[in-house]
């Protein structure tokens, strides 16, 4: 992928930043899209000291707005982008009949309508040129269900399902979408979760042991399974979901 551009959304840090190392140890050229601009800047300064190429731009996926002025600095710095990783997202862990409507429209615009905002940006550029990679970040969550995340379990399986039928719209026009499904990974957002559901130690200690590989996961377990969608190596590759979680789901 020498040169390709990525834009990777939520990469500062966690998941998304291993995403977008591992992108652009690869060779893509990569756009550090957050929230938190400071903290997409130390990301791109890390990968650019490193060796590659990166830029950072704030962008707020629940602003449409945002979204296209983020996009539009995008391809005015690195040019069109030709791979996109929806990665942002957000949960907090609680009993779903604890939960409020206004909850509700939090998770679904971060992590639903965020990627639809998104690739709706940024697809029909891929349409016209003929090319395009969408990696869209799920969860084993979207795909078994987990205690305490039901809101965010429905808008992991609603990205699977669009995932799917996005790859069958735009197959012909020679892009490909598909989704990683991260299992329990040891990020300082899955910590944060944690502490907020009580005893952070039993919670961890509880989804490590039902990990048959006998540990978390990390971000550079992630990024590789995305960096592999994106590559030429997987040009026949559509509409499929691959798990990256120790063995926490293996259909």
């Amino acid at each position: 992928m020498t040169n390709r551009v990525a834009l990777v959304t939520g990469g500062a840090q966690g998941i998304g930043k291993g995403i977008a190392s591992a992108l652009a140890a690869a060779g893509a050229r990569v756009a550090i899209a957050d929230l938190n601009l400071e903290v997409a800047e130390l990301t791109a300064k890390e990968i650019t000291e490193a060796g590659g190429t990166a830029i950072a731009v704030r962008i707020d996926v629940t602003d449409g707005d945002s979204v296209r002025a983020a996009v539009g600095q995008v391809e005015q710095s690195l040019g069109p982008v030709e791979i996109v990783v929806n990665n942002a997202g957000w949960d907090d862990f609680m009993p779903f009949v604890d939960t409020t409507e206004q909850f509700w429209d939090k998770v679904l615009d971060i992590n639903f309508k965020g990627a639809l905002r998104v690739t709706q940006a940024v697809v029909p550029g891929m349409v016209e040129r003929g090319f395009g990679r969408v990696i869209n970040i799920g969860s084993d969550a979207g795909r078994v269900g987990s205690s305490l995340e039901a809101v965010y379990s429905g808008t992991k399986g609603g990205i699977i399902a669009f995932t799917k039928t996005l790859a069958r719209e735009v197959a012909k026009s020679g892009i490909t979408a598909n989704t990683v499904c991260p299992g329990p990974t040891d990020t300082p957002a899955l910590r944060k979760f944690a502490d907020g559901a009580g005893n952070a130690e039993k919670v961890i200690a509880g989804m490590t042991r039902a990990v048959p590989l006998g540990r978390l996961g990390t971000p550079e377990d992630v990024g590789p399974a995305v960096a592999f969608f994106a590559s030429d190596a997987a040009g026949f590759i559509t509409g499929q979901t691959l798990s990256v979680s120790g063995g926490l789901t293996m259909a």
